[in-house]
């Protein structure tokens, strides 16, 4: 299990970062840290945990979906 992060305020953003980073990494983006491990879950932990991935934001992703700008 891994550290949570300072700039993360709480397990499930870690988790959802994490998440999302994985998908990346299971469709080709290569990893950010030595890979020790063939799971692409522990990989993205460990890059979410190293404060190497940033922070992902619902709110601005739905935004550029539909179109929407943030004011």
């Amino acid at each position: 299990m891994f550290k949570l992060p300072e700039n993360l305020d709480n397990k499930y953003k870690f988790v959802t970062l994490a998440s999302k980073r994985a998908e990346q990494l299971q469709t080709g983006a290569l990893p950010r840290v030595a890979v020790r491990d063939r799971k692409w879950t522990v990989i993205a932990q460990e890059e979410v945990a190293t404060g190497l991935v940033e922070q992902w934001n619902p709110e601005t992703e739905a935004a550029a979906f539909t179109g929407e700008e943030e004011e």
